[in-house]
């Protein structure tokens, strides 16, 4: 704890005018299980980065009384949803309060007219498409993490969807939510003042502020979401290569050509295609000349997905590909969420089996720099590898969100002995972080394209990448939480404090 007894005491009978005492936690088990992530870190520094205690909100008002406390208490707040985020942004680094809003899991409006539902933060999209489905509706905000994050998750990442070619990503398919700053005040955003309004230009566009912020700026509690008609059929052809640059060019060719249905395309490289075959218990072996794979992914009604398909499948001819067959790419694509949800795997080391944890560094690229990223980090991960066996190169992957080379989500899986990863081998793994973060601006890409960039090693690059913009950020910081207890540690917004200790 980093609190004192005397002072947990003071924060606790303050918690207890506004929540009932089962909403306030303090044990240890309690404070551990919201103070992990999927992102592997030196198991015997855990401790490092626990809450003091933690809250479970039901409502907007809550979480404002919980805020207002803190402030003026002086005590960090960390805004908890799914956890399944992979640069820490759920993670206390001061200790303090984590908000966890799974409690906020309510549908307060479907509105079956105009195609909305009104949504408290805490639910996730597998259980809210299971109650939309009855409606022959679904919200097609699908990440990796999809049967565990949550949508005020997503909000605080500005999260990217597997199907946004089709349908929008978070920062698209989120109409405007409710969100409780720094100081407790509680701010409407959206276009305009109406809560189903997709394009104002009334003032500034100030939902986007306030997505992709890490839970820096606030606590998003009551969200307004677009609604699609549930996708008649899918379509998930896996082709297979026998080199990276036919599937590479095979990429660029299906995300432009024009499909009306088209919702995504994938380029695994030869590492990736490795380790599947390696690792993956769910993925079904190929031959060994398969040295690369490419995935494509319609949604739609039939007969628009059968058309678009038909020009897809012949696009792949031309550039060489093999279908793999129905059972293959029908599968793989259904494990898409299941290979999130289980990262850890048997590797054989020094004569025993050890769990192997995982890392992907994401990054937003144009189509055009791909090859040349690809092996620059793969060169990166191949010395890191030289230097210890407490890593390993597990592929590269590139997806694309639509017909132009603007941009692809491109990561590198990197697996991670945990538990044996020291202070050594933790300042190796933040150092190759920074250079992969480096390699990214230089092609012209933003460091991450999704999952945030303020963990240690690529959060030090993101002055470089914003130059004037992070000055806005520490401008912004300092005018909406002006005692810095909103998440504090992250993206290194204490500069926004000058003279104030961390």
């Amino acid at each position: 704890m980093t609190l004192s007894v005397d002072r947990l005491d003071q924060v606790v009978t303050a918690l207890s005018t506004v929540l009932a005492p089962e909403q306030i936690l303090t044990s240890k088990t309690d404070r551990y299980n919201r103070a992990r992530v999927p992102a592997p870190f030196p198991v015997h520094r855990w401790a490092e980065r626990l809450p003091d205690l933690a809250v479970l909100p039901t409502s907007t008002e809550q979480v404002a009384a919980v805020v207002r406390i803190a402030n003026d208490l002086r005590i960090p707040v960390v805004p908890r949803d799914g956890g399944t985020g992979l640069t820490d942004g759920a993670v206390p680094l001061r200790g303090g309060i984590v908000v966890d809003v799974k409690r906020m899991n309510q549908t307060h409006e479907l509105d079956l007219v105009n195609r909305t539902v009104t949504v408290g933060t805490g639910i996730n999209m597998l259980k809210l498409n299971e109650e939309l489905a009855r409606h022959g509706l679904f919200y097609p905000d699908d990440p990796a993490s999809y049967p565990c994050s949550l949508v005020g998750g997503r909000i605080g990442t500005s999260g990217w969807s597997l199907i946004g070619s089709r349908y929008g990503h978070t920062r698209d398919l989120v109409l405007s939510f409710d969100i409780v700053l720094p100081t407790g005040d509680i701010l409407h955003v959206g276009d305009g003042i109406g809560r189903k309004i997709t394009k104002s230009s009334s003032g500034y566009q100030l939902k986007h502020l306030f997505m992709g912020h890490q839970g820096t700026l606030g606590i998003a509690t009551r969200a307004t979401l677009k609604l699609f008609p549930k996708p008649e059929a899918e379509l998930s052809p896996f082709w297979a290569f026998d080199n990276y640059d036919d599937a590479y060019a095979c990429t660029g060719a299906l995300a432009r050509a024009g499909v009306a249905t088209f919702a995504g395309a994938v380029l695994f490289d030869e590492h990736k295609v490795a380790y599947l075959r390696r690792d993956d218990e769910a993925y079904i072996p190929q031959p060994s000349d398969v040295r690369a794979l490419v995935c494509a992914v319609l949604y739609g009604y039939e007969d628009e997905v059968r058309a678009g398909g038909r020009r897809l499948f012949r696009i792949a001819r031309g550039h060489g590909a093999r279908y793999l067959g129905d059972e293959i790419s029908a599968g793989d694509w259904a494990a898409r969420h299941d290979r999130y949800a289980t990262p850890l795997h048997g590797r054989t080391k020094q004569g025993q089996v050890v769990p192997m944890s995982w890392h992907c560094e994401d990054a937003a690229i144009n189509y055009s720099e791909l090859p040349g990223v690809t092996t620059a980090w793969h060169e990166i991960v191949a010395r890191l590898r030289r230097k210890t066996d407490v890593f390993d190169d597990w592929g590269m992957f590139a997806y694309t969100q639509g017909a132009t080379g603007a941009d692809y989500l491109t990561e590198i899986d990197v697996g991670i002995w945990e538990q044996q990863l020291d202070d050594a081998a933790w300042d190796l793994w933040v150092n190759a972080k920074r250079e992969i973060a480096a390699v990214a601006i230089a092609a012209g890409g933003s460091i991450s394209a999704c999952h945030g960039s303020c963990r240690e090693g690529e959060v030090d690059l993101v002055p470089d990448e914003l130059g004037r913009g992070f000055g806005v950020m520490l401008d912004i910081k300092r005018t909406l939480d002006p005692n810095n207890i909103m998440n504090p540690g992250k993206y290194l917004l204490d500069r926004a404090y000058p003279g104030i200790a961390p």
